[in-house]
């Protein structure tokens, strides 16, 4: 392994249970750190990371992570990063902010592309311009609510200022941040990395810059990266692009010891909440600060401890959360966080009321001096530990890609200057605890040293306040008001021109040649998706994958969803947990969970339905069991997810009741991260058959209907019938046809299937089966849901064509073409949203609008219009085009995990979507031409068929005009 004179090895070390090799190099002149994860992956994937450290809640480096991408030194256009998004074929771009350290990473399986990227990376993070107005635009800046007019009132702008606002409309995100401010009186963590709406006005322009130059530094950076590309030729690049310019900084970033607490601290605060009813509404929390994340077994031994109280219901801790009578479900604060430098432990309730504090607190105190005093079965503690295992073993890359993963749970290491390498080589430390965990008071023992010796605990009321947002918007208002008055004539007209050359900036037409590209011509001529066999063994038929899945089996048993009335389809969200969580067999649904822990690494039930590729009205469905384990376990799993299946109880009218009381709590936390698609599910929601029933079993109006549900269910005789319904449901599913899915390597495929087949080719299937059978509609609706939230969500849309019609792929590309030439800049530069966007969904035959995060309203919704007169009274570039293609190809060739890409193949082709369709469907992308993107636009995008949804608050919802159906979540 040859690196680069410039850098000097450290160490090298095989992790053989990941296939990789970690290197650990040193750049001798600026002391900048650099992690190779080398592999035999095409997707290579790069990071480069700072040591960020806040002392305030001004949002300093979240806004300079944003600012960054905005130009550079050899890149000087005013979007270089957006404008890279559309001239690449990456698999993956951002950047993130977290409470220690901001990142950069990418991942492409081009090599041109990954380089390309790497060159524009360097030059954005080491030589950034930071434009004031780039800071004005990206962070904040005031502006009258009429531009170019003194007269009118002051308002605060800036995409920062807007995403925050929307972040901190979640009550979770104001209880972490809360409860983190307490935990960590005096370091970095007391503070909102993200920023403060209230504090983000407060940051300078200067203390900007001052903050780029002390943290983004060679000195204080890492780098690390995976792949397949020789990391001599890596570092070349680091050299020649950036760090062969900088001198070694004599001062070191870093997290000190934090204090500690030598009594409990007590705390009640308040979070916003708009509704009159603001009962069952509060949450409690205890948070423990516990020692050094990078030192390893410390950590390894925290996170068993935390699997053994909190992994499922069969633990005590969760048990207790889930059980008692205090709340109505645990928190999502409950676990292990070991991102920052001390690690922490939190459990909690939500749905409660402000009294209870004292009760909770003496209920978690009493269930950890019960594990204390007695200890937990030894089964559940191997179990937990076979889960840490099975987390170390996967194969990810689904939602991240793999490389990504491995990088990034390993980053928090590097940058406090711990042992990265053998984070991620967990093998001799599982050992260690192996042995550890023959000792009976091995759990009881760490269960007083971390928890009930350690006087370091927080515990956190956030109770709801109903007025909570109108005196916060007053006293922004009441600040303006002071700012507006003290200005002189100067200041004034200052602001008018700032807004004026921002406005002026945003038109700009930068020369995009000075960026490196990619064209059609590198995109490869073949899409990988993988092939399955239908194979049969004695009278058992099933389809087999043969992917590398290091040493884990899936398995998945897909039934035909039947007919079923609009009450039950209602109940599949509830029937679908229901399955894996009550009990089966002999076993109580406690039971159940820990043998599901000994067993596998998860396993879960989840429906989908889609409309057909030819006829978006022609729908078929499917519930699916799906689970995972070591391929050790293989035989355990194939007798759980048949007794799971075959022998499932409602009988636990209890346990029915705490997931419903779940599920409610989760749906109505998922509005403010999650508004934008709930707003697209209900402005398409009488489109498509699927598309009603997604908007009624995942959308808003799911939200209302577990709200009555669960409001309903304080009746027993209620209950009983909700659980007869489900019952009900289940005995049709039994009934329906049933397929079977294997992944694995395979060398193990006999051995698997002869398992599977000894245990489910006994089963018949009922004769007389009826398939679902959904009522058609494609009708337009004009919609405003009303929530708390300090933000807006909106979304548009219009019916077009499925898949198979040939005009499907022309209003693809034209969803990237809108957003890449209008839509980003008129919607998130201008108008101060998130984030926003346009595209055809052909699976229900609909093109749709949204933006995410949104100050505005109408203007929002005018600018969707907007971008389309735009397309047609505009001369349009080829190169415009080629870059929209190119973004739709990009995320058809997103790779996955190799169980996740078999299981989309899988289910694709459940749906008609064969790998043949779906090549030719690429094929039909890569010739969309520009006089196509026109002529779609014009036969389908029209405003007499058009659905508009919007996610608002009540104030602005009535501010809308009398054709909206206002309706409350």
């Amino acid at each position: 392994m040859n690196c680069h004179p410039a850098f000097t090895l450290q160490r090298s070390e095989p992790i053989e249970s990941l296939g990789i090799e970690m290197q650990e190099y040193v750049h001798s002149k600026t002391g900048a750190l650099h992690y190779h994860i080398a592999a035999e992956n095409q997707e290579n994937v790069f990071l480069v990371a700072f040591r960020t450290v806040p002392e305030d809640n001004c949002g300093v480096a979240h806004i300079l992570e944003h600012t960054a991408l905005c130009g550079s030194e050899k890149y000087p256009v005013r979007d270089p990063f957006f404008m890279m998004t559309r001239r690449s074929l990456n698999t993956f771009m951002n950047a993130f902010t977290s409470s220690d350290w901001t990142a950069y990473p990418f991942a492409s399986q081009n090599r041109k592309d990954y380089f390309n990227l790497l060159d524009v990376y360097l030059d954005a993070v080491f030589f950034s311009r930071l434009d004031p107005l780039d800071f004005a635009q990206e962070g904040h800046r005031v502006e009258f609510a009429e531009p170019a007019d003194a007269e009118t009132p002051l308002v605060y702008k800036g995409v920062v200022f807007n995403e925050m606002k929307g972040a901190m409309s979640s009550p979770v995100s104001t209880l972490w941040q809360t409860l983190t401010r307490y935990l960590f009186p005096s370091t970095t963590y007391h503070y909102n990395s993200g920023g403060d709406p209230e504090a983000i006005p407060d940051l300078s322009y200067e203390q900007l810059i001052e903050f780029y130059k002390s943290h983004y530094h060679p000195s204080n950076a890492v780098i690390m990266t995976f792949g397949d590309i020789p990391v001599a030729e890596l570092q070349q690049r680091f050299e020649d692009q950036a760090l062969t310019r900088f001198e070694k900084l004599e001062d070191e970033i870093r997290v000190e010891d934090e204090k500690r607490y030598f009594s409990p601290l007590r705390i009640e605060e308040a979070y916003d909440l708009e509704q009159e009813d603001c009962s069952a509404k509060t949450h409690h929390v205890m948070g423990w600060l516990l020692g050094a994340s990078i030192d390893l077994e410390q950590q390894l031994r925290a996170h068993l401890l935390s699997r053994v109280l909190l992994d499922n219901s069969s633990s005590p801790l969760r048990y207790a959360l889930e059980t008692t009578e205090l709340g109505l479900s645990p928190s999502p604060l409950c676990g292990l966080e070991d991102s920052n430098r001390e690690m922490g432990f939190m459990c909690g309730i939500e749905g409660s009321e402000p009294e209870n504090a004292a009760e909770f607190e003496q209920l978690v105190m009493d269930t950890l001096q019960q594990v204390a005093e007695t200890g937990v079965p030894q089964e559940q503690i191997e179990a937990a530990l076979h889960q840490l295992e099975l987390s170390q073993r996967e194969i990810s890359g689904d939602g991240y890609p793999y490389g990504m993963n491995l990088i990034l749970s390993s980053l928090s290491s590097a940058i406090h200057r711990g042992d990265p390498i053998a984070l991620l080589n967990l093998d001799p430390v599982l050992e260690q605890l192996r042995d550890a965990i023959k000792d009976r008071d091995f759990i009881p023992d760490l269960v007083r040293e971390l928890l009930l010796d350690n006087a370091h605990r927080v515990r956190l009321t956030l109770r709801p306040d109903a007025d909570l947002a109108k005196r916060r918007d007053a006293a922004e208002t009441a600040a303006l008001d002071k700012i507006k008055a003290g200005l002189t004539e100067k200041q004034r007209q200052a602001i008018i021109d700032q807004a004026a050359a921002l406005e002026e900036r945003q038109h700009q037409i930068d020369d995009e040649s000075v960026l490196p590209k990619v064209t059609i011509a590198d995109v490869p001529n073949e899409m990988r998706i993988p092939l399955g066999d239908g194979l049969k063994e004695s009278d058992f038929s099933y389809d087999f994958y043969a992917q590398g899945t290091n040493g884990l089996v899936y398995q998945q048993i897909i039934m035909d969803l039947p007919e079923l009335s609009e009450a039950e389809l209602a109940l599949i969200p509830l029937y679908s947990s229901c399955i894996t969580e009550l009990g089966c067999n002999e076993l109580n649904y406690q039971d159940t969970q820990a043998w599901q822990s000994q067993v596998c690494g998860g396993i879960h039930a989840y429906s989908s339905v889609r409309g057909a590729i030819d006829d978006e009205q022609q729908t078929s469905g499917y519930m699916t069991l799906s689970g995972k384990a070591l391929l050790s376990k293989q035989a355990d799993l194939t007798e759980l997810m048949f007794k799971t299946l075959t022998s499932v109880k409602f009988d636990e009218l209890s346990r029915i009741r705490e997931l419903v009381a779940q599920q409610r709590t989760r749906k109505e936390q998922s509005i403010t991260g999650q508004g934008h698609s709930l707003a697209i599910s209900a402005a398409v929601s009488q489109f498509a058959p699927a598309a009603a029933l997604a908007h009624k079993l995942r959308g808003l109006e799911s939200i209302r209907a577990v709200k009555e549900l669960d409001d309903s269910l304080n009746d027993a005789s209620v209950l009983q019938q909700l659980a007869d319904k489900l019952a009900a449901i289940h005995q049709k599913l039994l009934a329906a046809p049933r397929r079977f899915l294997l992944v694995a390597e395979p060398e193990h495929q006999q051995e698997l299937a002869a398992t599977m087949a000894g245990q489910w080719q006994k089963q018949t299937v009922i004769e007389g089966f009826t398939g679902l059978n959904l009522a058609q509609t494609r009708s337009p609706v004009k919609q405003a849901w009303t929530t708390s939230t300090q933000v807006n969500f909106c979304a548009k849309a219009y019916p077009t064509v499925p898949v198979e019609h040939p005009d499907s792929a022309a209003l693809t590309v034209l969803g990237d073409f809108l957003r890449n030439g209008y839509l980003h800049r008129a919607i998130r530069e201008q108008g101060g949203a998130y984030g926003s966007g346009a595209g055809q969904d052909s699976a229900d035959a609909v093109f749709r609008f949204f933006s995410y995060r949104d100050p505005r309203l109408t203007e929002t919704l005018s600018d969707f219009d907007a971008s389309l007169s735009w397309l047609r009274e505009t001369e349009h570039e080829p190169q415009k085009l080629e870059e929209a293609i190119l973004g739709i190809v990009s995320s058809i060739d997103k790779p996955g995990s190799p169980a996740g890409e078999a299981k989309q193949a899988y289910h694709s082709e459940l749906f008609g979507r064969t790998a043949d369709q779906r090549k030719r469907f690429r094929q039909r992308i890569l010739q969309v031409s520009l006089d196509d993107l026109l002529r779609v636009a014009e036969q389908y995008l029209n405003n007499d068929n058009a659905s508009v949804a919007v996610v608002t608050n009540p104030q602005a919802a009535a501010e809308l005009d009398q054709q909206f159906d206002i309706i409350a979540i």
